[in-house]
C-alpha cells in the first residue's frame, strides 16, 4: 500500500498547500502555469516544502511528459537516455532531477544543449543555495524560485487532511489531543508529519472504537520507529556528528570509518565537504592555517569530479584534519567578541582610524594622527584600534601549539596592554 504522503499528494493548485507568492491567485508560477508559459526553473527550500508534488503538478497541469532523475543515483548515460526520448516525443517534455546540487559538473553541463534548445524544460529541485550548487551556465537558463518552510497553519490543514483520510480508510474516531510532539518531530517537513501521523495511527492501540494520540504516545510510538520510516533522519545527523567528533578528537581511523558510513549511505558528499570546511577553521584554525585551504580545495575538486571518485578527496581531507593540531581559539574569539558588541552596544570609532573622504571629515580630525604600518620599523606602529573605552580588551588567545605559539611571541613583541 502506498505511503500516506504519496495517497495525499495534492491533485490541483487549490489543493496545494503553502508557497502562496508562488502558485497563489495572479501568483508568477501560478500564471506561466496556466498560461501553459512553462520555462525551465530550479525549485530552492527546505525539505519536505512540495518542491516535487509542485514538479508533478506542473506536468500534469500543462499535460507534459514528465521524466524523474534522482541526482543520487543518476548519472550522464541516464540524463542522454531521457533526452533521446524527448526528442523523439510530439509531446513538451519536463525533466525533474531531484537533489540536483548533488550533480558533478560534467554531469550538469551534460543538460546545457537540451535546456537551451527546448527539447526539455528542467526543473531541479535543491535544498542548498542554487550560486554555489549549479553551474553557472546552467543557472543562467533557469528562473530560482525560493519556496518557504511551511507555517504552523500549513502543517495543522495537512494533520487535519490526514485525520480525516485515515479515519475513513480505517472506520475509527481519531483525536489528536496534542499536536506539539507531531509537529516538533517533523521539524516542518510535511512529509515527515504525515510519515509520523501514519506511524501513530499503527501503533497506538484504539479504545473502544477510538484512537487518542497525545505527546506523549507520539514520542514512546512514533520517535522509535521514525527511523525505519525515514532513514536519512536522526541517522543522518548522529553519524555526521561522529564523523565531526573523530576528527575533532584526532582519530583519522573512526574519521574514515564514519566517512565510508555516509558513503555508503548515499550522503550527498558535497554536505561532507562543506562541514570540512567548517571544522577546519572551528577546531584547527591557526593551529595550521594550511587545513582551512585543503578543505575549501576538497570542496571544489567534489564538486568537480563527482563520485565514486570524490570518495578518495574526501577520505585525504579527512585524514589530514584529524591528523591536524588543534585549536578553536579563533573561533573562541569571534564568540566573546560578539557577546560583547551586543552587551556594549555601538561603541565609537576611533577618529584617528576613521575613513576621511572629504574635507569637512578631514576639519573634523577625522584620519589625523594614523600611522601607517609599512612606514615603521618591522611594519609596526604603536596605534590604538579599539574604542578608547575598551582599550586593552583581549579577545584572541593563541593556543597552545608550535604555530599559535609563535603568533603568541609576535603579538607578545607588538603589545604590552594585551598581556599576551
Amino acid at each position: 500500500m502506498k505511503p500516506l504522503a504519496e495517497l495525499l499528494r495534492p491533485q490541483t493548485l487549490s489543493q496545494y498547500i503553502g508557497q502562496q507568492h508562488l502558485v497563489g491567485n495572479g501568483a508568477i508560477l501560478r500564471n506561466a502555469i496556466e498560461n501553459n508559459a512553462l520555462h525551465s526553473m530550479i525549485l530552492w527550500g527546505p525539505p519536505g516544502v512540495g518542491k516535487t508534488t509542485l514538479a508533478l503538478l506542473i506536468a500534469q497541469l500543462t499535460n507534459a511528459q514528465f521524466y524523474m532523475l534522482s541526482a543520487i543515483s543518476s548519472g550522464v548515460k541516464d540524463i542522454r537516455d531521457i533526452i533521446d526520448k524527448a526528442k523523439t516525443s510530439n509531446e513538451k517534455s519536463i525533466l525533474f532531477i531531484d537533489e540536483i546540487h548533488r550533480f558533478s559538473k560534467s554531469q550538469q553541463d551534460s543538460l546545457l544543449g537540451a535546456v537551451e534548445q527546448g527539447i526539455v524544460t528542467l526543473i531541479g529541485a535543491t535544498t542548498e543555495n542554487p550560486s554555489f550548487e549549479v553551474i553557472s551556465p546552467l543557472l543562467s537558463r533557469c528562473q530560482v524560485y525560493v519556496l518557504k518552510e511551511l507555517s504552523i497553519d500549513d502543517l495543522r490543514f495537512i494533520l487535519d487532511n490526514a485525520k480525516k483520510h485515515l479515519e475513513e480508510q480505517l472506520k475509527i474516531v481519531i483525536e489528536i489531543k496534542e499536536t506539539e510532539a507531531l509537529f516538533r518531530i517533523s521539524g516542518g517537513d510535511a512529509r515527515k508529519l504525515l510519515n509520523a501521523i501514519e506511524l501513530a495511527v499503527q501503533f497506538i492501540k484504539p479504545e473502544n472504537g477510538k484512537l487518542l494520540i497525545t505527546n506523549d504516545l507520539v514520542m514512546k510510538c512514533v520517535q522509535k520507529n521514525l527511523a525505519l520510516y525515514d532513514k536519512k533522519g536522526e541517522q543522518h545527523y548522529d553519524i555526521i556528528s561522529a564523523f565531526i567528533k573523530s576528527m575533532r578528537g584526532s582519530d583519522p581511523n573512526a574519521a574514515v570509518y564514519w566517512l565510508a558510513r555516509m558513503i555508503e549511505g548515499g550522503e550527498d558528499p558535497l554536505f561532507i565537504a562543506r562541514r570540512m570546511i567548517i571544522l577546519a577553521s572551528e577546531d584547527i584554525g591557526n593551529a595550521n592555517p594550511n587545513a582551512l585551504l585543503l578543505a575549501n580545495n576538497c570542496f571544489q575538486a567534489v564538486h568537480q569530479i563527482g563520485m565514486p571518485e570524490a570518495r578518495i578527496i574526501l577520505s585525504q581531507t579527512a585524514v589530514y584534519l584529524a591528523a591536524s593540531p588543534k585549536s578553536n581559539a579563533s573561533y573562541l574569539a569571534i564568540d566573546e567578541a560578539l557577546a560583547f558588541v551586543r552587551k556594549t552596544g555601538d561603541l565609537p570609532v576611533p577618529l584617528h582610524i576613521r575613513n576621511a573622504p572629504t574635507q569637512l571629515m578631514k576639519d573634523l580630525d577625522y584620519h589625523k594622527g594614523y600611522k601607517y604600518a609599512h612606514s615603521f620599523e618591522n611594519n609596526f606602529a604603536d596605534l590604538e584600534f579599539l574604542p578608547e573605552s575598551i582599550s586593552g580588551k583581549k579577545f584572541y588567545e593563541p593556543q597552545n601549539n608550535p604555530r599559535e605559539n609563535e603568533i603568541r611571541n609576535y603579538l607578545k613583541k607588538c603589545w604590552n596592554k594585551y598581556r599576551y
